[in-house]
């Protein structure tokens, strides 16, 4: 056998074995985002009924430390959420250019910008390039709890209403990646603080909720509102990442796909190559004989 047909063959066997294991990672992804997407539709109606509940205290209370938007606002904190491991297709890439973009227009308007980290794989971006990040947070992007988002929203609530001249932030915005289908994430920021109230008429409301709930707060709408607004933001952010666990396994998947695809385009070109080659051989060795034998009858003849 020759030594270029030797080199085919071993290319095909480590290429078989390379689209078993990214078929088997596809796999994988395929089980996680269906356990992923359950847990966001789990979440979605507590959401939901917080939300009401605080737009109903929102429309009461006009003066609120999370309400009011300050004058001049000298510094804003962004928390983005990547990935803790790779082989994710442009996942991490997509959340950090969006939080690179929205940090650039945050400083033309003069803002000092602070940066909170989610996930090893933006955490390893940003040291490596000597940047500093204020606090980060990994070790669970796959499967968030909702102990970890109150972890980070107890630390954006605190810096939040720390003081500016003490180093408290003005404006509090999440990147993260939201989950549209199998096949499309999109990376999106969103301002979490101070909170945006818009005036919305009560029958475009009931249009889009249904008939609105009527409220009692006891003992009065300011003591609800500061004990139900830090939910609020936690739940902000343990929607944020339950969506990008469920992008990130969406986009793992698609690259293992994208990976099986190829490897299995490369075996069938590897393949074919060493067919040629095979054939080249045998026509070559076909040669040698013919001319072997036509020497052999030549001699004969003399």
């Amino acid at each position: 056998m020759g030594a270029q047909l030797r080199v085919y063959r071993r290319r095909i066997r480590s290429t078989k074995s390379m689209a078993k294991i990214t078929r088997a990672m596809e796999l994988i992804a395929t089980t996680r985002i269906t356990k992923a997407q359950r847990a966001a539709e789990a979440a979605g109606p507590y959401a939901r009924e917080i939300t009401r509940a605080v737009s109903a205290l929102a429309a009461r209370v006009s003066e609120h430390p999370l309400l009011v938007e300050s004058e001049n606002r000298t510094r804003a904190a962004i928390l983005v959420v990547t990935s803790d491991k790779g082989l994710a297709g442009a996942y991490t890439t997509n959340a950090i250019k969006e939080a690179e973009s929205l940090s650039s227009l945050l400083q033309e308007q003069g803002k000092e910008v602070l940066l909170y980290m989610v996930g090893r794989k933006g955490i390893a971006y940003y040291e490596f390039r000597r940047r500093s990040l204020e606090q980060t947070w990994e070790g669970f992007t796959e499967r968030p709890s909702y102990m970890h988002a109150k972890e980070i929203g107890d630390a954006l609530i605190g810096r939040f209403t720390q003081d500016t001249a003490e180093g408290g932030v003005d404006e509090i915005h999440i990147v993260s990646t939201e989950f549209i289908s199998m096949l499309t994430q999109r990376a999106a920021s969103n301002r979490a603080l101070p909170l945006e109230v818009e005036e919305v008429e009560a029958s475009e409301l009931e249009a889009e909720q249904g008939a609105l709930p009527l409220y009692e707060f006891e003992p009065s709408a300011e003591e609800v509102l500061d004990q139900l607004l830090p939910r609020y933001v936690t739940n902000r952010i343990y929607f944020a990442l339950l969506e990008s666990a469920a992008s990130q396994h969406a986009s793992r998947r698609n690259a293992m796909k994208a990976a099986t695809d190829n490897a299995e385009e490369l075996v069938q070109t590897l393949t074919r190559q060493a067919n040629q080659a095979r054939q080249a051989e045998i026509t070559s060795e076909i040669s040698e004989i013919v001319g072997g034998a036509d020497a052999l009858a030549a001699a004969s003849g003399e």
